[in-house]
């Protein structure tokens, strides 16, 4: 048996550090054993997937260091390797569950379903669906399709008993099936749902092993039961710990910066940003902190592999890339890496246009341009930020707002910022030279720089949220009960607008 593993990376954002301390384990694990790696993108979510949020998870996996065997980039014996492309494949084997009895047409409102929740959480800590329509006929359920009535597909699962999930690391895992839903496996616009696909494709794939975070042990169940019921062989399931902040919660954009893209940006190697991902959940048999790929292949074993939850400490993060720039890099190694870092016409060239028309000389570029370089300086005292119009609590108010577009943005652009921030600055009642201020020091340190909006997309999500964020604390940080009482007014102030741009989600 060949040893075969995958990632499969939803494109709807900046590409996830998690994703690639998964992609990693799941890679080591292959070559380790003489086996093959792929590429899979799970674009099921047409509202939120996009191309180029696929480009930036390729290319930021490559720039770690890592290949794979087959994808949608490279092909291969089982293209497509993008989902939103077999969706036919994924219908023909919905329709064998059902002629099956396994799974069966739902035709419940989404009313029904938000108030049958309502009634559960009321009057018992188990939530789900509630089967009413599996007890439908082909006949009824087919003068419910006649008469144009939307519908999903959902899976058959037993009331009773307990599923045994096999796992390599932790051994057998047991979950009573009452706590298992009846999962949609198809969406009413014809899309498979992950558990669907995911299973449908690892079979097809011929995946042998499926190293996953331990978020996905109570999908477990599901994907068991639907590799049952098409009479396949389930691949063996490795569920590994979940990346956690340092206060133990899990790893969150919103506790810690966690694009990919954001750690190349501030300048940190790629062969360190890889070790110490290898770092989170696993040890050398030597305990060595500093390692190469081919040395943790070389040595990679799942035994060594700790459950204890692995602390993303960006602060330890810069002590082991400070010695892969002593101990690896030669002097003209180093300073090629710092121009392929941002001293490059690609990093520049967005600059020009922002610059070229303000200087007189080339040196007056650095005091015009520091704040592309900066990474997440040290905001300016509290005092600086404040305006004519805008001190205090009101500062930190719109420094929030700022901080939920970067979240709500669908994609990171001047055009977008623009619109959104020029609506904040409506909703909220304040000129835009006022409104902005704060924005100015946050990013670049001076109410006077380079166009905000542009500046903040070459910067990039992250950066400029990384800095919003460091601004806040240093001004004193939100409240928990100023946070409730602002976000209600920012969701409503963009669900009232209409924004395309914009992601508002509960």
């Amino acid at each position: 048996m060949t040893v075969r593993t995958r990632i499969a990376p939803s494109p709807t954002g900046d590409p996830h550090v998690g994703t690639a301390y998964v992609a990693l384990f799941n890679y080591c694990f292959a070559k380790k054993n003489g086996g093959q790696f792929l590429l899979r993108i799970e674009d099921t979510d047409q509202t939120r997937s996009t191309r180029e949020s696929e480009a930036a998870i390729l290319r930021s996996l490559r720039w770690l260091g890592l290949s794979w065997d087959e994808g949608p980039d490279v092909g291969g014996p089982h293209a497509s390797y993008r989902q939103s492309e077999r969706t036919a494949i994924y219908k023909e084997h919905c329709e064998r569950l059902i002629e099956a009895g396994h799974a069966f047409r739902c035709f419940c409102t989404a009313e029904r379903l938000a108030e049958l929740r309502k009634v559960q959480l009321a009057n018992s800590p188990i939530t789900g669906y509630d089967g009413l329509c599996r007890g439908l006929s082909p006949a009824e359920a087919q003068k419910k399709i006649d008469a144009g009535q939307p519908f999903v597909v959902r899976m058959n699962v037993p009331r009773e008993g307990v599923c045994v999930i096999p796992d390599l690391l932790r051994g057998p895992i047991e979950i009573d099936w009452r706590n298992v839903d009846m999962q949609v496996l198809l969406k009413s616009d014809g899309m498979p749902t992950y558990h669907l696909a995911n299973v449908v494709d690892d079979h097809l794939m011929r995946i042998t092993h499926v190293l996953r975070g331990e978020e996905w042990i109570s999908s477990a169940p599901k994907h068991l039961l639907l590799y049952r019921y098409f009479g396949w062989e389930a691949p063996q399931l490795c569920h590994l710990p979940l990346l956690r902040n340092p206060d133990k919660s899990k790893l969150s954009k919103r506790k810690n910066p966690t694009s990919i893209l954001y750690y190349e940006r501030m300048g940190f190697l790629p062969e360190a940003l890889l070790n110490y991902l290898g770092r989170m959940a696993w040890s050398m048999p030597d305990n060595a902190e500093k390692f190469t790929l081919d040395q943790m292949i070389e040595h990679f074993d799942l035994q060594r592999i700790s459950l204890g939850g692995p602390v993303f400490d960006v602060e330890k993060l810069s002590w082991l890339n400070g010695r892969w720039i002593r101990e690896d890099l030669t002097p003209d190694q180093f300073a090629d890496r710092v121009a392929q870092w941002a001293l490059n016409r690609e990093f520049l060239m967005p600059v020009v246009p922002l610059v070229q028309g303000r200087i007189e000389r080339l040196s007056d570029l650095g005091p015009l341009t520091g704040h592309f370089f900066a990474g997440v300086p040290n905001p300016p005292p509290p005092a600086d930020f404040d305006g004519k119009k805008l001190a205090g609590d009101d500062v930190r108010k719109v420094l929030m707002w700022g901080l939920w577009h970067a979240d709500a943005l669908k994609a990171w652009k001047a055009d977008l910022l623009s619109e959104a921030l020029r609506t904040s600055a409506d909703k909220l009642g304040y000129k835009l030279r006022d409104f902005l201020r704060p924005f100015f020091m946050a990013i670049a340190g001076t109410p006077v720089a380079t166009p905000l909006f542009e500046t903040m997309e070459i910067l990039g999500r992250d950066i400029s949220r990384a800095r919003l964020r460091k601004a806040l604390e240093s001004l004193g940080g939100v409240s928990q009960k100023q946070e409730k009482e602002w976000r209600p007014e920012f969701e409503a102030a963009f669900r009232a607008s209409a924004a395309e741009a914009l992601e508002i989600t509960e």
